[in-house]
Formats: C-alpha cells, sequence, structure tokens
C-alpha cells in the first residue's frame, strides 16, 4: 500500500477535482461520511451518547462537521467546539458548518482561552472527542489556545478519534510539533500518511484506519509517489514457491565474511540467518584460528579459514583468500563482528571495491565506510546497507537524534546520493531504494531491541537475494520476516526476553503464513489489522 506525504496528497486531491472532476465538497463529504462510520464500528455505544467534535478552520475542520452531522444522524449528542471565528471558516468548511447551523447542530464557538476554559469541563462528560483541529498542512509548532486544547484533550480521560492524522503530528516525518493530540484511533483519508506509519507519530496515532474518499485508483497509480508500507499481502506475494525439485543447488549459496576473536556469535547468527531465510549453502568465512571454533558451532554452515594479522583476526592476506571463495556463490554478507582493526577495514574496502555479487553490509563493514563512502562509488555489484541510527549518524556525519527526526528524508536521501539500497533499522525499519523510494516495514517489536538480531536480519536480506531476490525485494522481504517472526515470539514469550537465536526457530512458521496466506491464530485480528494498515 501506498503512502504519501502532504504534499502528494494535495496533489491527488487536485487532481481528483481538476482532471476527475470531483468536487471538492464530495471529497469533504466522503470523508467525514466514512470517517464516522469508522467511529460507529469502533465505538457503537457513541450513537446513543455524547460527543465532542473540536474543529479547526481549516478543511480538517470541515471534515469534522461532517461527522457531526452523521453522528448527529446515529442519535449522538454532538457538541462542535469551533476553535476560530465562524468567519474564518472558509471554502467546503464554511458551506459545511452552515449546513450543521441549519439543521440546528449545538456549535460553540472558542475564540479564546476564557471561552476555552468555560468548555473545557464539557470534555470530561463526553464519551466520545473527535480531534479535527489541524490537517497535513501543519508544519510549525503548536502553541497558544490550540496547544491548551491538545493538552486538555490528552488530560480527559475520554476516547479520542483523530481526523485524518494527529493535530499538532507532522504528517511527513512524525515529529511532534510542540504538543500532538494523543488518538486511541486516527482515521485517515484515501492514503496512509508518512507520518503516522514512522515513530515518534505512530506511537501518537493509535490504531489507523484507511478510507476511500473516492479518489479515483487510476490518479493514485499515476502520481509518482513510491512510497510504501510493507504489508502481509506484499510478502505473500514477493515469496517465490519452492519448486517440489528443487535442490540445495537451485537455492543459491551465501558468503558469510564475518567473525574475529570475541564475537563469534555475529558470524554464527548471520550465517544461521541466511540458512533460515531459504539459501541452499551458506560459507563462513573466518579467521583461520577460530575455524575450529566455528565448525563445532555451527552444523549446517561450512566453514573457510582465511589468513590472520594476530589470532582471531583478517590479515592481509584475506582478501584473496575471500575474492577466491566468492567463485559460485550469489550472495555476500560482509561484516558482523569483522573489527574496526586497520586489517578488517583494508579487508572492507578491498570486497566492496572487487566483488562481482551483491553485498550485503553490516556492523563493522559500516564502520569502515564512516569517512570512506568513496569505496562506494568504486562498488561493482549491488550494496545493500543495514545501519542502525548510531551508524546511520555515522555515515551521515550527523547526529542520532537528528537521523531520529527524519528517518525518512536521511535513508531517502543516502540511498539516492550512493546509488544503494538502504535499510535503516529500528522501531518502523526502513528500506530505500536507490530510486529514493522508500518502504515502511510495520512488524516488529519493542522484545527485539537485543544483541544479534540485527546480524540474523543482514544473513537473511544475503539468504534471499542468494535465491534470486533482486536487492530491494531480498531487504524487504527479509526485513518483514524478521519482524514478523519477532511478533510471533511476542505472542508466545512475552515482551522481553526471547532472544536472536530464537528468532531464527520462527522463521519456518513466518514462511508458512506467508505460503498459505494465512496469519497464525495467535496473532490475532488486531495484528491483521496492524500488518495491513486496513
Amino acid at each position: 500500500m501506498k503512502v504519501v506525504t502532504a504534499e502528494a496528497m494535495r496533489r491527488l486531491d487536485r487532481a481528483a477535482i481538476e482532471e476527475a472532476g470531483i468536487p471538492g465538497m464530495v471529497l469533504m463529504e466522503n470523508a467525514g461520511r466514512g470517517a464516522a462510520g469508522e467511529i460507529l464500528r469502533s465505538y457503537p455505544r457513541i450513537a446513543g451518547g455524547k460527543a465532542a467534535v473540536v474543529a479547526g478552520k481549516g478543511n480538517n475542520g470541515g471534515d469534522g462537521l461532517v461527522i457531526a452531522r452523521y453522528l448527529i444522524n446515529r442519535g449522538c449528542a454532538v457538541t462542535v467546539f469551533l476553535l476560530a471565528p465562524p468567519e474564518g471558516v472558509a471554502g467546503d468548511a464554511r458551506a459545511n458548518l452552515e449546513i450543521l447551523r441549519r439543521m440546528k447542530g449545538d456549535i460553540r464557538e472558542v475564540g479564546g482561552r476564557e471561552a476555552w476554559g468555560k468548555a473545557r469541563p464539557e470534555l470530561a462528560a463526553c464519551g466520545l472527542i473527535v480531534d479535527a483541529i489541524f490537517g497535513t498542512g501543519l508544519s510549525s509548532e503548536v502553541s497558544g489556545l490550540a496547544r491548551e486544547v491538545i493538552d486538555d484533550i490528552n488530560a480527559s480521560g475520554v476516547p479520542v478519534v483523530s481526523v485524518d492524522l494527529p493535530s499538532g503530528l507532522h504528517a511527513d516525518t512524525g515529529e511532534i510539533l510542540g504538543a500532538c493530540v494523543r488518538a486511541d484511533l486516527t482515521v485517515t483519508f484515501a492514503l496512509p500518511k508518512t507520518g503516522l506509519c514512522v515513530y515518534p507519530g505512530a506511537g501518537y496515532a493509535g490504531r489507523v484506519k484507511v478510507v476511500d474518499i473516492g479518489i479515483p485508483a487510476g490518479l493514485i497509480e499515476k502520481d509518482g509517489t513510491g512510497d510504501r508500507v510493507l504489508t502481509f499481502d506484499h510478502a505473500c506475494q514477493a515469496l517465490r514457491p519452492r519448486l517440489p525439485g528443487a535442490h540445495k543447488g537451485d537455492c543459491g549459496h551465501v558468503l558469510v565474511v564475518a567473525g574475529t576473536r570475541g564475537k563469534t556469535g555475529a558470524a554464527a547468527l548471520c550465517s544461521r540467518g541466511a540458512a533460515g531465510a531459504g539459501a541452499g549453502l551458506v560459507s563462513l568465512a573466518v579467521p583461520e584460528s577460530l575455524n575450529h571454533i566455528m565448525e563445532v558451532k555451527l552444523t549446517e554452515v561450512m566453514t573457510e579459514p582465511i589468513p590472520e594479522e594476530e589470532a582471531g583476526f583478517p590479515g592481509s592476506g584475506s582478501l584473496d583468500a575471500v575474492m577466491k571463495l566468492m567463485a559460485g556463490k550469489q550472495a555476500l554478507a560482509l561484516g558482523p563482528g569483522l573489527s574496526t582493526r586497520d586489517g578488517a577495514r583494508c579487508l572492507i574496502h578491498g570486497v566492496i571495491e572487487q566483488s562481482v555479487i551483491p553485498m550485503v553490509i553490516d556492523a563493522d563493514g559500516i564502520n569502515a565506510l564512516s569517512g570512506s563512502l568513496e569505496v562506494l562509488a568504486r562498488a561493482k555489484a549491488p550494496v545493500i546497507l543495514t545501519p542502525h541510527p548510531g551508524e546511520m549518524a555515522r555515515l551521515a556525519g550527523s547526529g542520532t537524534q537528528e537521523v531520529q527526526r527524519n528517518r525518512l528524508g536521511v535513508a531517502r536521501d543516502f540511498a539516492r546520493r550512493h546509488k544503494c539500497c538502504l535499510v535503516l533499522k529500528g522501531a518502523r525499519t526502513l528500506v530505500a531504494a536507490p530510486d529514493g523510494c522508500v518502504a515502511i516495514n510495520l512488524t516488529g517489536n519493542a522484545g527485539m531491541a537485543s544483541g544479534g538480531m540485527g546480524d540474523v536480519l543482514t544473513g537473511m536480506i544475503a539468504g534471499f537475494i542468494a535465491q534470486g531476490y533482486d536487492s530491494v525485494c531480498g531487504a524487504r522481504l527479509a526485513v518483514f520476516c524478521h519482524g514478523f517472526a519477532g511478533d510471533l515470539l511476542f505472542r508466545e514469550l512475552g515482551p522481553q526476553g526471547f532472544m536472536a537465536g530464537d528468532l531464527l526457530r520462527e522463521l519456518p512458521r513466518v514462511f508458512r503464513a506467508l505460503v498459505e496466506r494465512r496469519l497464525p491464530a495467535s496473532l490475532g485480528d488486531g495484528y491483521a489489522s496492524m500488518s495491513l494498515m486496513l
């Protein structure tokens, strides 16, 4: 499913009005009617209860006025708190204000803090608050009366439904602009907004429901927006069925270059991740003094000793050895646990420059690129980088907080500039393609904040690529399945305490669900709603 920025949504609205000839009033009516339907499905008792609609002067407020009308028609006692003088309401929103007035709707003009102080006690007496203050156009910090109203809505203890997106949320980045409504449900229109799908915005949106407002599908397809959320349906379609007559040679061979003294676990998890993703064969290149350890540790993985500079660390002759090992391999995983020593750095740079097979670069592989990004320009084969936010900050020459404030923008810009696929890990992992299109992953949970999870993911991406998936598709599928496996563990074991190795045993259940196109019963309907954004 596509996701859109505020500007992309404005383009689609204009196209619907100007090219398809759908009046803006009709789009607003469809939005309000659809939102009211979702509210009544989620809160059926409100039909005989009391609700407050807090409306701003723009189109978001107009949507709220339409919602008020439909709730009134279902027997709900609705009070509209209008945070603007009526003369400040224009266009389609003004038309809907007049309609509600002719219906004798209860409309309170709240033009200042004194008026709001008198209205505030009524919020607690309501069974529901509809937040229709700001829409996708908000780009500056909330202040004054609006900020006070948002704080009071959050403190009310009453369920809140936000219209299109929670007021105070940046539609594109998910940033909180000074203050933001904490919604239990957000009903968004036509397509999800990117700010709803990434943190911190995702933490304020609650459940997200997407309502069709009548924009023709052809206009949506024609629009250049390429960002999307990764869904269960997408993963089902992307996963290729394994043919009955397949053998290990048909399923690809991954070379893993990883592990040094004290960090053999990273190499083991990465190798097992590649095998768990379905690669037919996996070989691990490891410093020769560690080879016997890995032979014992990894039953299903072949090990290949490479020259050392000292016991447990790759040496000057290791590049030639690794290049010879690439023969007959379809994908390479490079970096987990390789150390930041000069020998490892030289090995990593040399492999990137000389490899002719796709490379998934993680951990110390990324550390070796910090301050040396020109190496990427010399790569002959596709490159997939998998940084966490701290590593991304070092690559981008910025701070971690800067990365987290604009994850989509940072990932998109880096992938475009360096013509690579970039997987920015974290809550709502992003997969940015070389053309700048970004996919947002909705699977995964905080229980996965544990060492080794990224090593498994690196191996999984390489495992999919070895089976013939292109770099972007392989990265997207691996990221989705990795988080899906974590969610199965979350439901089975609880919110913390499971480890990266536990994730591997869930992968067969993940693939079974994708092949059968059926979510495991343990995940429940709520998970389906989250993962499908429907």
